[in-house]
């Protein structure tokens, strides 16, 4: 699976800021225990990504045992970032099939990753509204508690 897209002037590695590798590139070859330590994914979610298309293609060991790479951890970063949208699975699995299928797809993974952020901005602004709403209510409860409590008549 190929993580990088490029064109001839970009390259974009999918997560903002690569994390660092606990072994360098050509070291690099991760059960897929190491994996679920190291992502707190399950080995279960983990086998489950690969069953639906989401992370293709991951290489075996001459036992048939999975071997994850650096590339690999770098897109489960950026899936693990796409989830955090509220990206629906089956809009993951779609960017990631429109991703393998080349750059010709640049232009309808951009209109899904736009889709995304609209409704992130979208969910922001009734967080903020929210967050006011709450804010006041604490100022206007600790507001009440420093009043001086008045006789009764």
């Amino acid at each position: 699976m190929t993580v990088m897209e490029s064109t001839s002037t970009k390259v974009d590695v999918c997560a903002a800021a690569p994390q660092a590798h606990p072994r360098p590139e050509g070291q690099d070859r991760y059960t897929i225990s190491e994996v679920a330590a190291f992502t707190g994914l399950t080995a279960h979610t983990l086998r489950w990504y690969e069953r639906i298309g989401l992370m293709p293609h991951v290489d075996r060991s001459h036992t048939g045992q999975r071997r994850f790479t650096n590339r690999d951890l770098d897109w489960l970063a950026f899936v693990g970032k796409l989830r955090l949208t509220g990206m629906p699975v089956a809009d993951m699995v779609r960017y990631a099939e429109l991703l393998r299928e080349g750059e010709h797809t640049f232009e309808e993974r951009q209109e899904l990753l736009e889709a995304t952020r609209r409704d992130v901005r979208s969910r922001i602004a009734e967080l903020q509204d929210t967050l006011a709403v709450l804010d006041h209510k604490i100022d206007f409860y600790a507001g009440a508690r420093r009043a001086p409590e008045r006789p009764c008549a």
